[in-house]
This record gives C-alpha cells, structure tokens and sequence, in this order.
C-alpha cells in the first residue's frame, strides 16, 4: 500500500484519531459535491496507542459501526498516518525520468533521506513542479513511513469491512480540505497566508499555508480533552458522561460550569492559538503576516471562541467548514455543521475520490 497514490473514484474518507473514527462519504457532479453521509463513532480508550492503533480489532469494530450510520455503499477507502508518524521531504530530481527510473533512483539514494531500512518502510513519492533555478530539475515530494504504520491501519479498515485503496498523511488530508474552502472564496479564499489551528484531544496541530500549499507545522500539547477531565472531576461524572455533557453544551450541569470551567477553557485555548502563532512568527523572520486563522476540530464549535482568539491574536478567525458549499441531505444538515470542524481530515481523505 503505497502513500500518495492517486484516488479512484467511490472513495470513503476514514480519520482514525486518538478518541474517533470519523467517516465521510462524498459524491460529485459537475463541479458540486454532495455529501452522501457521515458518521463519528467513539473509540474504546485502549483502542490507540501513542498516536498508533493498537488493537486494529476495536478500531474495526467502530469502522463497522460508522459505515453503518452512515448509510454508505461504498467499499473502497482512504485513511491517513499522523504527520508525526511520516517522513516527508522536497528533493530534487532531473526532469524526464519514467516513475520507474524515478523510483529506481529514489530507492537507492533512499538511506540520504530516510533514516530505516527500506524493507521497513512504506515510500512513495509525487512530483511537483520544475525548479525555478534550475529548468532542467523538478521538485519532488518524497514521503515515507514504517510499513506496520500502513499495515495496522489496513488491517483496522479490513476489519471493519472496507478495502483500504490509499493511505494518505494526515497534514496532507487537511491541506487538501483547506484548499477546497480556499477555492470557494470568502475570508479564507482571500488570506495568501492562512493559519490553521486543529484542536484534537490532546494534541493541537497549527498549520500554516501558503498559497494553498503547507509551508509550517508544529504540535502543541494541548486538546479537548481537558475540558472533558474537568468536567468529570468538577461533577463527579464518568469520562463518558463527561464527553457528552461537552458536547451538548453543559445544558445539564449546574450554573457555575460556564464561567468556572469552560471559559477558562477557551481562555487558555485562545492563548494556545497565539502561542502558535507566535512561534511561527519568530522561526519566520522577515515572512509573510498570517492573514486568517481557522479554528478546526471538536472545540471549534464552543460558542465566542472565534471572538476570543480574535481579540487575542488580532487576526480574523473563523470556524473550518469544508462542506458549507456542498449539497446536504436535509436530515443530516443540522449535525454536520456542528460537526464539520472535526471531519476536515475525514472530509480531505474523502476528496482523494477526485484526484
């Protein structure tokens, strides 16, 4: 299973992270894209590992679950490997060359680049585009992970009665999200510089994007997950109980929870947001200014987290959507928006259906 590979039509995007499977299904006519379904189902906390899975067995059975609820006939997926757990690297190559020069060569120069044996890893690569300096040499992006990343994931989709047709790398999915609402105009349509912040359970990815094309990423260590432990050591709740009192807002806990647990909640990840954006600043001295923020993953949707970030970073922020301009059934509508900030990953492996 080869990362990087050119999607076929009739593909599910499937995001494993470290709390949810989360499923998209998309379809397309023309130039518009419909959303045929979606699904997130929670994950067992034994079922992932140190940002790996470790019981593909459990991971299956929540895959079986979201195909499922999510209606699709669908078979053929694409899933994705953290960036943290991937090699990438922009090398340069004579213009010219077949694929098979082109990997032949890769594969023997592979040990400058990478630093496992070849017989233990996944490679693939895809080229970009010729170098400005030299017309004769084109850029190509070289990507590459152990093979047991690939296998385990393949194994969990296996399980849960999907054929895994492309593994892909996380940033890539988002990056690939992003561009899609990058094309469809607005705020985010027009920032040459745009920053992304994905909020996951414990672990925060700022992304920054230029262009339309990855240029910075740094993991923070912080996610929703705290907000969920303090709900469930504040009211004495299960961790489950907990989870899903987050995401219905705190309507059945008591007064105190929004001034004494979620604000200062969103005011530490306001801070997180400009903590990021500050060390992109200082790593890039004499670069470009970021011209929006979008605020990605489950929290998200907290309501006044746009305005606070906002007044923290005096950036313009707003909530990542990739599907504001797609077709949606009408019984799914009223979810998926509020869901949408956490299915970009799931939604740009989706997209690898129209490559």
């Amino acid at each position: 299973m080869a990362l990087l590979s050119r999607g076929d039509a009739g593909l599910v995007g499937v995001d494993i992270s470290a709390t949810s499977v989360k499923l998209v299904d998309l379809s397309k006519s023309g130039d518009k894209y419909r959303v045929e379904g979606y699904a997130i189902v929670p994950l067992p906390p034994n079922a992932i590992g140190d940002k790996n899975i470790a019981d593909s067995g459990l991971v299956g059975e929540a895959i079986q679950q979201a195909v499922k609820i999510c209606k699709t006939k669908r078979k053929a997926a694409c899933c994705a490997v953290p960036g943290s757990s991937a090699i990438t690297k922009v090398i340069s190559m004579p213009e010219g060359l077949s694929d098979e020069d082109m990997e032949a060569q890769i594969k023997t120069e592979a040990d400058q680049y990478i630093p496992y044996p070849l017989d233990e890893i996944s490679l693939d690569f895809e080229v970009m585009r010729a170098e400005e300096a030299d017309t004769t040499k084109v850029e190509v992006l070289l990507a590459a992970t152990r093979s047991e990343n690939v296998d385990v994931r393949v194994a969990a989709l296996e399980a849960g009665g999907l054929t895994a047709k492309v593994v892909d790398i996380e940033p890539f999915a988002m990056e690939k999200a992003v561009s899609l609402m990058m094309s469809q105009g607005g705020e985010v349509g027009n920032a040459h510089i745009l920053a992304i912040m994905d909020i996951g359970a414990s672990t925060s990815i700022f992304t920054v994007m230029e262009d339309a094309h990855i240029i910075y990423t740094k993991e923070q260590p912080f996610g929703g997950r705290a907000l969920t432990e303090d709900i469930q050591r504040r009211y004495g709740l299960s961790f489950e109980e907990a989870t899903r009192e987050k995401h219905n807002g705190g309507v059945m806990l008591p007064d105190n929870y929004e001034p004494e647990v979620l604000a200062p909640f969103k005011e530490q990840m306001a801070q997180e947001v400009n903590r990021a954006l500050q060390f992109f600043y200082a790593g890039n001295q004499g670069g470009g200014v970021v011209d929006h923020i979008l605020i990605a993953g489950g929290c998200a949707s907290l309501n006044g987290i746009c305005e606070l970030v906002q007044a923290k970073t005096g950036t313009t922020v707003s909530v990542a959507n990739p599907f504001f301009k797609m077709g949606i059934p009408d019984n799914i509508r009223e979810s998926l928006m509020n869901d949408a900030p956490a299915l970009m990953i799931a939604c740009g492996l989706a997209l690898r259906s129209f490559d």
